[in-house]
């Protein structure tokens, strides 16, 4: 997954996806891995703005389509992931491109 940082280079909470391909869907066997400054145990995990799954760890599957957060103590919540169920979708990579780069999208039905 990429990492970026906030505009004024302090850290944040991100929520980087495995397989890296955007939208993530369920089919894909998402895991989302929260990285942060706390410790993984006390990481805790949101969909939809209700806690969900595993709270205290550093990874969660995805196991149903959602919006996706997770927070982490001293830098907080990190940006939404939306995990979708869609029966066909097309998909970017995950990671910054810039004008002119070759880019492979992924037709998933």
């Amino acid at each position: 997954g990429w990492c970026p940082l906030s505009p004024t280079g302090a850290q944040t909470t991100q929520l980087l996806v495995e397989p890296p391909w955007r939208p993530a869907v369920l089919w894909d066997l998402v895991t989302l891995t929260c990285q942060g400054s706390g410790t993984a145990g006390a990481t805790t995990w949101y969909k939809d703005g209700q806690r969900w799954g595993q709270q205290g760890h550093h990874h969660l599957s995805a196991t149903e389509s959602g919006t996706h957060t997770c927070d982490s103590p001293g830098t907080g919540r990190s940006p939404p992931v939306t995990v979708s169920d869609d029966p066909l979708v097309l998909q970017v990579p995950a990671w910054a491109l810039l004008e002119g780069d070759t880019m492979t999208l992924r037709c998933q039905c």
